[in-house]
């Protein structure tokens, strides 16, 4: 039996900018050094929840942990109640933070200690490193393994995918602990090229000042939700070199003036939590996605599945995917998210995107009562964010672009949605809007 591969913990040399952190770029080989420095003071037992905000401690901390050997619980959700759940149900023996957040069990801030040079670590490929928790936003987060193989495959795939140039600076306003931000913002430098950002960044102000402290090219990883703020503030960007979007589907208008604004292509990213991302798209030429180097997927009529490079088996997508030619694919909406009404069928996602794209509507969501199967009477709802419109206004713009039966009875008109720190609308909170209706 062939002895399993050894992957570097970094595909770096030593000199090469890993990081910007301040105004002191960190080398890999600095990196490496501070890594074993802080892995000489973990416990000796793991896994560890790694909730730093700080994107540098927090990719130090993970690198820390890979070399003791432990796995690494990230949790987009840093909040108390959550970050203790995932202690308690997931055997966390201690957490990484540079914040003080009350948890019952012993929680360490790391530091950028400096430490004698210290080797590149191999790492068995089929090591669980992580454990990614989903968001919630089709119910009760859920756990997925992630071995050290897939994540350096993934790297390298986004890597050649956006042909990121050596020397990028890679800001991103997606918390480092979710599974699109950890790896865009973290294992794409460690394995690909390019330097981080150590963050964080949220708001369009933010994000100006993060961009403009950095050496070109620069690349923003984002969201729709930010990307939305950031040309609705028409705050000045220092040149881009490409916008990467992902966490919600991009409508193509919002990238058409994305791409105006900047002057650059705006590239979306399809993924799921279970897979890492998958696929890619530049959202104005149109609906088909390329699956990254290495990944296949297998489409069938009522279920897709995506094989990835280093992950075990095959994975199962909520979504319902259209096969086209030369491997693309075309998405048509969550498995879930398919709603039937007098004889016609329609994705909610669908529905959604066509409430974003009026005019004068800032944000929505179309929501199913969950007894419309069942109930003849029951109908579709919506909540919308559209200051200076009423509610009939936006149902008459509708009548024009889906069908009746798919009008929303009755539409919310809300100061804004209950989005998390991704731009996601939970489960829970769905619901929650859908019984008001």
């Amino acid at each position: 039996m062939p002895a399993e591969a050894l992957l570097p913990l970094t595909a770096r040399a030593p000199g090469e900018v890993l990081f910007h952190r301040g105004a002191e770029p960190v080398t890999a080989g600095r990196f490496l050094a501070e890594a074993a420095a802080l892995a000489a003071r973990l416990p000796v037992e793991g896994p560890v929840l790694n909730f730093c905000a700080d994107r540098y401690l927090a990719l130090l901390g993970f690198a820390a942990a890979l070399m003791r050997g432990q796995v690494t619980l990230l949790s987009a959700d840093r909040s108390a109640p959550r970050l203790a759940d995932i202690a308690r149900l997931h055997g966390a023996r201690y957490a990484l933070s540079d914040t003080d957040v009350a948890l019952p069990l012993p929680v360490l801030r790391p530091e950028a200690t400096p430490g004698a040079e210290a080797p590149n670590p191999l790492i068995p490929a089929g090591a669980v490193a992580a454990i990614a928790f989903t968001s919630g936003s089709t119910g009760e987060p859920q756990p997925h393994a992630k071995p050290w193989g897939a994540l350096v495959a993934g790297a390298r795939a986004a890597a050649a995918r956006f042909a990121v140039a050596p020397g990028t600076s890679i800001v991103g306003t997606i918390p480092a602990q979710h599974m699109y931000g950890f790896e865009t913002t973290l294992m794409l430098p460690l394995q690909g090229v390019g330097a981080g950002h150590a963050g964080p960044v949220f708001y369009p102000s933010d994000i100006a000042e993060a961009l403009a402290a950095l050496p070109a090219p620069r690349l923003l990883v984002t969201t729709p939700l930010q990307l939305r703020a950031l040309l609705g503030t028409g705050i000045a960007l220092p040149p881009l070199a490409a916008v990467i979007s992902a966490t919600a589907p991009l409508a193509e208008s919002l990238a058409a003036e994305a791409e105006a604004a900047f002057g650059v292509p705006v590239l979306e990213i399809y993924g799921a939590t279970e897979a890492g991302s998958v696929a890619s798209r530049r959202t104005v030429e149109g609906e088909a996605w390329r699956p990254y180097p290495g990944v296949a997927f297998d489409i069938g009529a009522q279920a897709a599945q995506a094989i990835v490079p280093g992950l075990p088996a095959p994975v199962p997508l909520a979504d319902v995917l259209e096969d086209l030619d030369e491997g693309r694919f075309r998405l048509l909406g969550r498995r879930g998210d398919m709603v039937k009404l007098a004889g016609k069928r329609a994705s909610l996602a669908g529905l959604t995107r066509i409430l974003t794209t009026l005019p004068g509507v800032e944000d929505g969501v179309f929501l199913a009562p969950p007894d419309l199967d069942g109930n003849p009477q029951a109908r579709l709802a919506a909540a919308v964010v559209a200051p200076g419109l009423t509610a009939a206004a936006v149902v008459a713009a509708l009548r024009y672009r889906v069908e009746h039966a798919f009008l929303p009875r009755p539409l919310l008109l809300l100061p804004e949605l209950p989005r998390d720190a991704v731009g996601k609308l939970r489960r829970e909170d769905l619901l929650r809007l859908a019984r008001r209706g």
